[in-house]
């Protein structure tokens, strides 16, 4: 079996395998706005943290965003860029992004639906929507950290701290 046949396995619960730390974070390309697009590889050299989320608007996700929106800066002394994603359409991610003054993208995983989620592992077929997931990735487009979060928990941002910390410490290692 090779590595892309692995991640298409289901484990346990159901869920493809979701993507871990050492292994190369699957390039993305997805609409930032109606008419603008970001790919993963115009980010490389720099860290990039990938926040899936389940959808604009849900009390949860509107508290995770405007806690990563609030210590945005802290993120910025690593040189690292944020990216949240969800299976949310560009409009809605604008409205949201507008009304939460949201100073980072959301991509929309939109059509087809959840395809990178997929990649990553943590999309929910059974709810059609993406896992409240976590990725740090180095300069170099390794993953270097990742953690899912239970569903109705806003995991924080401690662990993405601590992951951009290792990473600079590796680089001055």
């Amino acid at each position: 079996m090779n590595k892309d046949e692995a991640h298409n396995e289901m484990n346990p619960a159901g869920r493809r395998t979701v993507l871990s730390r050492g292994e190369a974070a699957p390039d993305i390309n997805l609409r930032c706005t109606p008419d603008q697009w970001l790919s993963l590889k115009e980010l490389r050299g720099q860290p990039v943290i990938l926040a899936f989320y389940p959808a604009d608007w849900s009390p949860v996700c509107g508290d995770q965003m405007a806690l990563y929106n609030e210590i945005l800066s802290e993120f910025q002394q690593f040189n690292a860029a944020l990216i949240g994603i969800s299976v949310d359409g560009t409009w809605c991610h604008a409205a949201f992004a507008k009304d939460r003054k949201l100073h980072f993208p959301l991509l929309a995983d939109f059509e087809p639906k959840g395809a990178v989620a997929r990649l990553y592992g943590v999309y929910r077929d059974d709810d059609g929507v993406s896992e409240r997931a976590l990725f740090v990735i180095d300069p170099e487009g390794i993953i270097s950290w990742s953690y899912v979060s239970p569903m109705g928990v806003n995991p924080g941002a401690a662990g993405i701290i601590s992951a951009l910390e290792e990473l600079q410490q590796r680089k001055a290692a």
